[in-house]
């Protein structure tokens, strides 16, 4: 008795999951009374795919209400269109989250680096903020570097490409 139950209880999320594709759903849960005493719960849900195209960042310069001192490396959305997709180059220093960027450590501060600087594996690149949590972005490799492609106060993903160091 215990199979045929199961064989209906299968059937019954089947016919659920079908439901679910026919009219474009993405959750459906249903209880229903299977004995005495006895419940069956099926919660089905299914994730939409979401397909986005990752490109170089091309975020629009933020404008700060304090006065700052001149860039130390003039940093523009068009250098990160040059050579291809930054992203894929094999120098390419990746946000590890979502976050706002952060060039030095306090504002009015020198950059961590600027472009054509020699850096260290290990030493700080920038600063990605996080839940209002401060996270070093670490050199991953000894080099120079070449590109740098996020601004200053800028928003950044997870994955996406920041600097080029080779």
């Amino acid at each position: 008795m215990t199979n045929k139950n199961t064989d209906a209880d299968v059937d019954f999320i089947r016919a659920l999951a079908e439901l679910l594709t026919e009219n474009d759903l993405t959750e459906l849960e249903v209880q229903r009374e299977t004995g005495k005493d006895q419940k069956l719960s099926v919660r089905v849900s299914r994730a939409k795919q979401v397909v986005t195209q990752m490109q170089a960042p091309s975020y629009a310069p933020q404008t700060q209400s304090a006065p700052s001192a001149a860039p130390s490396a003039p940093v523009s959305p068009a250098a990160a269109s040059e050579g291809g997709d930054p992203a894929t180059h094999p120098g390419a220093v990746t946000s590890p989250m979502v976050g706002t960027i952060y060039m030095q450590a306090e504002p009015g501060s020198d950059a961590f680096v600027k472009v054509g600087d020699k850096v260290s594996e290990g030493q700080t690149l920038l600063i990605v903020e996080a839940m209002k949590t401060m996270n070093h972005i670490p050199s991953p490799r000894a080099g120079t570097v070449k590109r740098i492609l996020v601004e200053d106060g800028s928003p950044v993903e997870y994955g996406a490409p920041l600097m080029i160091v080779e």
